[in-house]
């Protein structure tokens, strides 16, 4: 590695600080270009022995420092590598020209007057903060020749400056000694300076990292000085302290709203230490607005500072009716685990009592006995349903099997569904289909189970229809719809009946919910539970089809590469 490449990555590492620098630097030497020549000047007013070609050199000298110094635009043209090396003509435009001037006012001089050996000390330390090390060692191995050249031309000249000379190689040797120190300590200061920026970078990824996960957590979350003030809020506490719309962003005052009075006295026990303001269940009474009920939970954070510190008080919002609902999900999430565990174990015993049954029908010739094995097997039949229907529930999705042709597949079902009903196409089930595909993203055997479900529910709400004293005289039919829509596939499942009552309607997709009471209930949960698995939706809504008032339920698939 060159011996210039360590002080080149410092002078890198320099880059917020060279301009400040840099201006410094030139600031010094227009003040110092300014005293020097009003000392000169003055000296000469008062009848001093001041040489001509001292005064011409310092006017010179005042008037480019004060142009470098004054003209942003050749500040400008200045960086970091045109002073890195000697190479550079910036660099002897700057501290070039510093050592030249003041050689020449030591040669002129003569050793007296001008304290010259001072002036040196400019350049060599600029050089050793805004250069190379090598700059600042040939810097300071300049500044020493020139003086002791300026004092041997003196001397040739006729001046008797012997014992300065030894003066001159002490202050040479200071010369390399603050080019060492000063390059040490710039680049101590690059060291320094790059740790401080890695910290900052690192606290301001931290700082937006935390705040990204406050603003996504479904916690409110409120940050209260002692004043009430409300500093900090995420989207979340916004939205719960909101009437309908968000309150706006912070800072804001607490008690601003009556409704929020409940949180007020919860900072203010908090900051007398009372421990009951730790858990508490809060109310906000809205005017216009349904009530709502908040489970607060507050933490204070002391300041850490002896003095000029202020302690903060961090509230954590919950909606109760979410928290809730949120409980019940959890509950059912375990109940559905355990009825898997208990549909699996019960799966052996019902195949035993099947086929117990079987054998015992077979050796039965009494009507009486007949019918009580079909009501068995009957029974054994529907309980078989309930245990698959659960297991279908329990089973994780297979992800390499999630792609199909929502046209083609729910033709298929249909028409096995339609033979398997002894139906005949177009009497009781009319297709409605686009010749195009339509690729969505579900399991074949999950789609097949999800669509018989939704055919048999209206098959047979179609029949109670017919069977109604104002019903027409043709045969009941239903409606299987495929179309495109923006994302992916609709398909629709018609039945023609009245609307499902609102009583009804509000609790179709919940476990164990049914109107007839054979019913498992779980066809349309199964549904639902299927479609959320492959980001499908399912609604259902009262419509009329082809003129004919009905009911329908329509499933929404989302294609196989949505957008």
């Amino acid at each position: 590695m060159e011996p210039t490449a360590a002080p080149l990555r410092t002078a890198r590492l320099l880059e917020g600080s060279f301009a400040r620098l840099y201006a410094a630097f030139l600031a010094a030497r227009a003040a110092l270009g300014v005293a020097l020549l009003l000392v000169q000047a003055s000296g000469w007013m008062l009848g001093g022995q001041a040489p001509s070609e001292s005064l011409a050199l310092c006017a010179l000298y005042a008037g480019l420092t004060l142009v470098h110094a004054l003209l942003p635009r050749l500040r400008r043209t200045s960086n970091r590598r045109s002073l890195a090396a000697m190479s550079s003509p910036r660099w002897w435009a700057s501290i070039g020209v510093d050592l030249a001037t003041f050689t020449a006012l030591q040669a002129l001089q003569g050793g007296t007057g001008l304290p010259v050996t001072a002036l040196f000390f400019l350049p060599v330390m600029t050089a050793g903060v805004l250069s190379s090390r090598r700059a600042a060692l040939a810097s300071a191995a300049m500044a020493t020749l020139g003086l002791l050249g300026g004092l041997l031309w003196a001397d040739i000249s006729g001046s008797e400056l012997s014992p300065r000379f030894m003066q001159a190689g002490v202050a040479g040797s200071g010369y390399f000694v603050v080019a060492l120190l000063t390059a040490e300590l710039a680049a101590r200061l690059a060291r320094e300076q790059l740790s401080a920026r890695g910290s900052e970078a690192l606290a301001r990824q931290q700082a937006a990292l935390n705040q990204l996960v406050i603003d996504e957590m479904q916690e409110g979350v409120l940050v209260v000085d002692r004043r009430l003030q409300v500093r900090t809020a995420n989207p979340a506490a916004r939205m719960l302290l909101g009437q309908a719309e968000p309150v706006e962003p912070p800072p804001f005052a607490l008690p601003d709203q009556t409704a929020w009075a409940g949180l007020v006295d919860t900072v203010e026990l908090a900051f007398a230490g009372s421990p009951g303001a730790e858990l508490r269940e809060v109310t906000l009474g809205f005017p216009a607005a349904p009530a709502r009920t908040l489970r607060v939970r507050s933490r204070l954070t002391p300041s850490g500072e002896p003095e000029g510190g202020e302690d903060l008080c961090v509230l954590l919002l919950e909606d109760r009716a979410t928290l809730m609902a949120r409980m019940r999900q959890e509950r059912m999430a375990a109940m559905g685990r355990m009825s898997a565990g208990i549909a699996h174990e019960i799966r052996n015993p019902l195949a035993a009592i099947s086929q117990a049954n079987a054998l015992l029908a077979e050796d039965v010739p009494d009507p009486g006995a007949q019918r009580l094995t079909d009501l068995v097997a009957a029974n054994v039949a529907r309980l078989k349903r309930i245990v698959d229907d659960v297991m279908v529930l329990a089973a994780a999705p297979d992800m390499a099997l999630v792609r199909l042709d929502a046209v083609a597949s729910s033709r298929e079902i249909a028409q096995d569904w339609s033979r398997t009903q002894g139906l005949f196409a177009g009497r009781a089930l009319r297709l409605e289909l686009p010749d195009e595909t339509l690729p969505v993203r579900f399991d074949a055997e999950h789609w097949r189970r999800v669509l018989v479900n939704l055919l048999d529910n209206a098959w047979r709400h179609a029949q109670e229809a017919a069977q109604a004293p104002d019903a027409p005289a043709d045969s009941p039919w239903i409606v299987m719809q495929v179309q495109a829509e923006a994302g992916g596939a609709l398909v629709r499942v018609f039945n023609p009946g009245p609307a499902i009552r609102p009583e009804i309607e509000r609790h179709l997709f919940e476990p164990f919910y049914s109107s007839r009471s054979r019913g498992s209930g779980l066809g349309l949960y199964i549904c639902r539970e299927l479609c959320e698995r492959y980001r499908a939706r399912i609604d259902y809504r009262a419509m009329a089809l082809h003129e004919v008032p009905g009911n329908a339920f329509e499933v929404h698939l989302q294609s196989e590469n949505p957008a």
